[in-house]
This record gives C-alpha cells, sequence and structure tokens, in this order.
C-alpha cells in the first residue's frame, strides 16, 4: 500500500510537471510566432517602403536628366547670344564711328 501510494504520488507529480511544461512551452511558442508574425510584418512595411523610395529616386534621376539637357540647351543659348551680342557691339562702334563722320562732315559743311 505504501508503495502503491508513492507509486500514485510520483506518477501525479509527473503528470502535473509535465502538464506545466506543456502550457510553459505553449506559451513560448505563442510568443515567438507572436514575434516571428511582427518581425515578418516589419520586413513587408520595410520592403514597401524601400520600393517606393527606389521609386522616387528612378524619378529624381529621371528629372536631374532632363534638368541636364535643359541646361546644356540653354548653355548653348547663352553662347549664341554672347556671340550675337559681341558682333551686335561690334556693328554699334562701327556706326558710332560713322555717325561721327558724318558729323564732322556736317560741322565742315557748316
Amino acid at each position: 500500500m505504501f508503495l502503491d501510494w508513492i507509486f500514485y504520488t510520483f506518477f501525479i507529480c509527473c503528470s502535473l510537471y509535465l502538464v506545466v511544461m506543456v502550457f510553459y512551452y505553449k506559451t513560448l511558442l505563442k510568443k515567438e510566432r507572436a514575434m516571428r508574425d511582427f518581425v515578418k510584418n516589419n520586413l513587408d512595411d520595410t520592403e514597401i517602403i524601400i520600393r517606393k523610395l527606389q521609386v522616387q529616386l528612378q524619378r529624381s534621376l529621371g528629372n536631374i536628366d532632363i534638368l541636364t539637357d535643359e541646361l546644356n540647351k540653354i548653355k548653348s543659348d547663352v553662347s549664341s547670344l554672347r556671340a550675337r551680342n559681341s558682333q551686335y557691339r561690334v556693328e554699334n562702334d562701327k556706326l558710332r564711328a560713322r555717325i561721327k563722320e558724318l558729323e564732322g562732315k556736317i560741322e565742315a559743311l557748316l
């Protein structure tokens, strides 16, 4: 009888220990799944943000290419305007010299 009592006590203690361990590991499993889901969602959100930033970067690079082309066109326009300006200055100097020459002839006639 004493032997039966020890056996049942041992069996009940082992059963309680195993039940407690099952609940403990079940709780750990839930925490691990929650952490895994959190990390997965966080990674998904991060991938979405990275894709958005890549699209913005590509648009920005495209805009930079367009702006570079426009800048080159404007530079060529400015250089042609400078050339025209220098031609007009030369013509203006020639016309001023011609005006002075004509003023000198008019004064000589008066």
